[in-house]
């Protein structure tokens, strides 16, 4: 990876490339300007657009400002130790309006994870993914980490875990990544673990509730309840409740629950129209792998959905993603962490598509993300269980009992 690609200014939006002759250039105050190398001249207007941009924010993480022996600015890239005379901030610029600041980022339906987080410091950042030694969860903590931000894998593996943490750091040394022991198949493994991160006195900016099993056999956890139920979802549904403090003291922060289409392929009711919460934890007789996983899904929506109508008037908001066929979306471009997680899971897809969708989405939370399009619960999207209102609820109150 060059230097230029990690500060994201390996390519740019077609609006602004420049004519051939030209430069973009920045002063030291931060404001960008134009030389035409053609006719030997320099502007503050861009050549094509006529906008007037400055730079906006910090160097990126892992970079720093040095002056060489001229008296002339280069940019030192620690982490690809390369240099460049060329500001790695021109990749995230604003406009100079009489309106508001416009930021623009250089990234498109083809980036990648870290194209999506150039140019983002996360230093400071507390993040916390299930699941992660591999697939979607590792790649979430492998970019994260690569960009500042403290990520702590949290998994029952030790010996994979082990492995992918040091993938990280064979990529960046200094990057601050780190395991913890968590099983979501055990209730003690899960309040350990709570307990263990509450003693450090860490915020908690971002919990990504990631890990998942599918499809085993009927099996019951030391707890006495159905595996899959357990760890796809009342695991993590205990960890949220154990740690909703320090959420609250980190705000603005964000749950995002990893959750499956096929939620829709299922109901908690009984013939009455009531939840059944016998469904969740059934007898060997009445289990199918399928099913059981389908619940889990559908439980998983419910309660995001609640989880963020209680806890977003105190700045702890909450979303679901569906990865499984996360397209191109103009959605991502509300937070870059769905960015990235839309990104990272395209490998994972077949298909690839634009879906355009409109500003309500942007900047809330109590959304179901499938298909890339960005859905409120009350509307249209998820199942209709997922927008069940009443059922939220009563779930809430009674797995909180169970647990």
């Amino acid at each position: 990876m060059s230097a230029l690609r990690y500060a994201g200014l390996g390519d740019t939006d077609s609006e602004d490339e420049l004519p051939p002759g030209w430069e973009e250039r920045s002063t030291k105050d931060g404001w960008i300007y134009y030389a035409n190398h053609v006719e030997l001249k320099t502007q503050w207007d861009h050549p094509k657009t006529g906008k007037k941009k400055r730079i906006a924010g910090d160097l990126p993480y892992g970079w720093e400002q040095e002056t060489d022996e001229k008296g002339q600015i280069y940019f030192v890239d620690h982490i690809n130790k390369r240099t460049t005379y060329l500001d790695p901030r021109l990749a995230f610029t604003v406009e100079d309006t009489s309106d508001k600041q416009i930021i623009r980022q250089r990234y498109d339906g083809n980036s990648s994870a870290l194209d999506i987080l150039q140019g983002r410091d996360l230093s400071g950042k507390v993040a916390i993914i299930t699941g992660s030694n591999s697939g979607i969860g590792f790649e979430t903590a492998r970019s994260l980490a690569l960009h500042g931000a403290h990520v702590i894998l949290a998994c029952r593996n030790r010996t994979r875990v082990s492995e992918a943490i040091q993938k990280i750091l064979e990529e960046w040394h200094k990057a601050k990544v780190e395991a913890m022991t968590l099983d979501l198949a055990s209730l003690l493994s899960v309040q350990q673990f709570a307990e263990t991160f509450k003693a450090r006195n860490l915020p908690l900016h971002i919990l990504i509730l990631n890990a998942a099993v599918f499809g085993l056999p009927w099996q019951l956890t030391r707890d006495g309840l159905e595996t899959t139920f357990q760890v796809n979802h009342l695991g993590h549904f205990y960890l949220v409740q154990l740690l909703e403090d320090i959420l609250r003291r980190s705000i603005p922060s964000r749950v995002i629950i990893v959750s499956s289409e096929s939620h829709r392929f299922t109901d908690l009711k009984d013939s009455s129209g009531k939840l059944d919460f016998n469904l969740l934890s059934p007898p060997k007789k009445e289990y199918w792998a399928m099913l059981a996983y389908n619940r889990s899904k559908l439980c998983n929506i419910l309660f995001s959905n609640e989880l963020n109508r209680r806890w977003s008037p105190h700045g702890v908001t909450s979303n679901v993603l569906h990865p499984g066929n996360m397209m191109y979306s103009n959605l991502h471009r509300s937070w870059w962490l769905y960015t990235l997680l839309f990104s990272l899971a395209r490998p994972f897809t077949k298909l690839r598509q634009i879906n355009c969708v409109g500003s309500a989405c942007i900047g809330v939370g109590g959304l179901y993300l499938p298909d890339s399009k960005c859905v409120i619960f009350k509307a249209v999207g998820c199942g209709e269980m997922g927008k069940d209102r009443d059922g939220v609820g009563q779930g809430w109150v009674s797995v909180d009992v169970g647990v």
